[in-house]
């Protein structure tokens, strides 16, 4: 009988350490140093303070008028995201492959043959990553900047401005967030 009370009140006890205290210790300092990051890294329009968005997730875009984001298997929804884990000789995988890279050359008047950067025919494993290669943003940059009817030189400057380093100079590669390139374009910066 000793030992059951010690195994209910050890319980009891870790619960209290593991499932409540700690979780607040960390969510309090999550609050006060990574305040932004804590609560999702929203987006805020600049104009009214709106939330329009995450910086870690992605969105889709499907206007001529807007940087598209990679294909998302789970048609960008943020509670079935993932993968479609089709693998390498799968059918379906190479069937959606090569239809991407199609709509992406037609979408961006790009030669039948012209190479597509694979970010824009694969999707992310979590089917929401927000970010694109510089060199998938600069194959939009003529389509994005005939149908704002605006110089391509600025819109190539914008893009070229919205390129993220390696986090730390070597983590990762260069990348764009599709999200803030396309506010930053409805903005006119």
């Amino acid at each position: 009988m000793k030992l059951i009370i010690q195994a209910i009140l050890l319980t009891i006890i870790f619960t209290i350490i593991t499932g409540v205290l700690y979780p607040l210790a960390i969510t309090g300092i999550a609050q006060v140093t990574f305040h932004d990051k804590a609560n999702g890294s929203r987006i805020r329009q600049s104009r009214d303070g709106k939330v329009v968005g995450s910086e870690l997730l992605a969105q889709q875009f499907t206007s001529g008028k807007y940087f598209w984001p990679r294909p998302s298997a789970g048609s960008y929804a943020t509670v079935p995201s993932g993968a479609s884990n089709l693998g390498p000789t799968s059918g379906t995988l190479q069937s959606n492959v090569l239809n991407n890279a199609k709509a992406f050359r037609d979408g961006n008047k790009l030669a039948a043959d012209a190479p597509v950067p694979a970010d824009m025919v694969f999707t992310s494993g979590s089917g929401l990553d927000p970010h694109i290669s510089p060199a998938a943003a600069r194959l939009q940059i003529v389509r994005v900047a005939a149908e704002r009817t605006t110089d391509v030189a600025r819109v190539t400057a914008l893009v070229d401005n919205f390129i993220e380093r390696p986090q730390w100079g070597f983590l990762g590669e260069p990348r764009v967030n599709v999200l803030r390139l396309n506010l930053a374009l409805d903005q006119g910066k």
